[in-house]
């Protein structure tokens, strides 16, 4: 648990000095000018440095995280273990036959059953499996689960997931300041900054919320699409039965990580379904059996 800890906060705080060095070049570091009025272009442009900015550090990163925070160990399909030269050549056969290159392969050391791609393009991706799933499916049931990964980055997934994360960012703090400047503006001089500083952080908490929304319904049909181009390049009875035994295995998900949840094949159900990172498993058999 520490070294999770010591990982994200030492991630947070890079991703902070390089986004502030950056700011500090472009001479935007204050969006409000010596009269004491708003101006909105350098706000403009600092909302859209941070906001896109941190997303894409975050996904330039995102190989090199997962690693870490889950003890990844690669793989080459040379390591003289049947299983896992299997999986190897599993994921470089899907990829020749979507055209892709051929990704990083690793294998991570947990119960649950579950796997992942993550990685900032095309190129340098990464593939993921546990040791869980492993032990857990037969080999057609892991063909597919690989393939539906693959679909992940023949889609393009972590690149337009990190493109809409940007946006969202980039609006919430836009309007949030906005708002906050606003407030300062009307109230008393005694109370502006404790006016001004409570109105964007409630605004920032809320607004970020209705965008996590938004974030989430993406992210569901995303799933949708990995699914059927697992059954595209697998095939769609593997795909299904691999979703029916993931239903038996739901309560073995690891809830530990979530900055990686929404990259794994099945996820833990919010508190609203409004904001689950993954349709339900039921639903996404339905759709693979009505040839969706």
């Amino acid at each position: 648990m520490g070294k999770r800890i010591l990982l994200f906060l030492a991630t947070n705080l890079a991703i902070m000095v390089v986004l502030s060095l950056v700011l500090s070049l472009l001479g935007v570091g204050s969006y409000v000018g010596p009269d004491g009025q708003l101006q909105l272009v350098p706000l403009m442009v600092f909302c859209l440095i941070w906001g896109m900015g941190g997303a894409f550090l975050s996904l330039q990163m995102s190989r090199w995280i997962a690693k870490r925070a889950l003890g990844i160990h690669l793989i080459d399909g040379r390591s003289g273990h049947a299983e896992l030269d299997r999986v190897y050549e599993t994921v470089a056969n899907l990829t020749r036959q979507a055209g892709l290159p051929m990704p990083e392969v690793g294998v991570y050391d947990s119960p649950e059953v579950n796997a992942f791609a993550t990685g900032p393009s095309k190129k340098r991706s990464l593939v993921a499996v546990s040791t869980g799933l492993l032990q857990a499916m037969p080999p057609q049931e892991v063909e597919a689960v690989l393939a539906h990964e693959v679909g992940h980055i023949a889609n393009g997934d972590m690149v337009t997931m990190t493109l809409l994360q940007g946006v969202i960012n980039a609006f919430v703090l836009f309007f949030a300041r906005v708002a906050a400047f606003a407030v300062r503006m009307a109230v008393p001089a005694r109370v502006a900054w404790i006016a001004g500083f409570a109105t964007r952080i409630v605004l920032e908490i809320s607004l970020g919320i209705l965008g996590s929304l938004v974030t989430a319904w993406f992210s569901r049909q995303r799933e949708f699409r990995a699914d059927a181009a697992s059954a595209a390049l697998s095939s769609r009875e593997g795909m299904i039965g691999a979703l029916r035994r993931l239903m038996t295995t739901e309560e073995r998900i690891d809830t530990a990580k979530p900055a990686l949840a929404a990259m794994k094949i099945s996820g833990k159900k919010a508190w609203l379904s409004a904001f689950s990172t993954h349709p339900p498993l039921a639903e996404r058999i339905a759709a693979l059996e009505a040839g969706r």
